[in-house]
């Protein structure tokens, strides 16, 4: 896995998945993420990078799973004090090897909080589902790299930003409104930063909202891609 914060800034994230795509040969580009998985396809889809081989290709769709857009969730962060209340804990992550200590613990049992502990259907994270983030986070270096992710975050958002590209891919957003650590209101305004967007909230489902409630997100996405009538509340 990579090492050091520099490895998880969002320039080197978008990078690779430039690479991957590259290497996949693609000429139709769908791309889709979840919480940081989103952010980067978010920042994708700004930056709108070009293919580093010779394989033509073009972002066509966008899907964004419970991650708002970034120069949103930047306002909060300056704004909205109960989404800074409930960010509280990614400062923490900003700490050089407490958090690895804290979370790691009694066999990263933090693990098992962090996911079945915000779900609202909790038969969705099976022990054994757990078991194997839990191998994960307990591998040498392994805590470190998921903490990461964080580190880069918090020194890039303490940073002066500018204005954000408007995306004109057609993007679906799908929200699972019981979410414990991004506020509903979040979403409120992606319109101004997205031409062409498709937004439902899935009531009664957490944060995770694909492993929650897969069924669900899958109808929503399908009808989206296949461009019928989409299903769930809308904005």
């Amino acid at each position: 896995m990579p090492r050091g914060v520099k490895a998880y800034r969002i320039e080197q994230l978008v990078a690779d998945v430039v690479n991957l795509i590259d290497a996949s040969g693609a000429k139709r580009v769908y791309l889709a993420g979840h919480d940081w998985g989103a952010m980067v396809a978010w920042e994708f889809a700004m930056r709108r990078p070009r293919p580093l081989g010779e394989q033509p290709w073009l972002l066509e769709r966008l899907a964004i799973f419970n991650v708002p857009h970034p120069a949103l969730f930047r306002e909060a962060l300056r704004t909205n004090h109960a989404q800074r209340r409930r960010s509280r804990y990614a400062a923490f992550f900003q700490l050089p090897w407490l958090p690895e200590y804290m979370l790691r613990r009694r066999g990263a049992a933090a693990i098992d909080r962090a996911f079945r502990g915000m779900a609202v259907d909790k038969s969705r994270f099976s022990d054994d589902v757990l078991a194997v983030y839990r191998a994960n986070a307990l591998r040498p270096g392994g805590m470190t790299a998921m903490l990461n992710w964080y580190r880069a975050a918090g020194r890039r958002f303490r940073q002066p930003s500018g204005a954000s590209p408007n995306i004109d891919v057609p993007t679906l957003m799908v929200w699972g409104e019981e979410d414990a650590a991004l506020g509903k209101e979040l979403t409120y305004g992606t319109r101004a930063y997205v031409s062409d967007l498709t937004l439902r909230y899935l009531p009664g489902v957490s944060h995770w909202v694909q492993q929650e409630a897969p069924e669900r997100v899958n109808e929503v996405w399908g009808a989206w891609l296949d461009g019928r009538d989409v299903p769930g509340n809308r904005d």
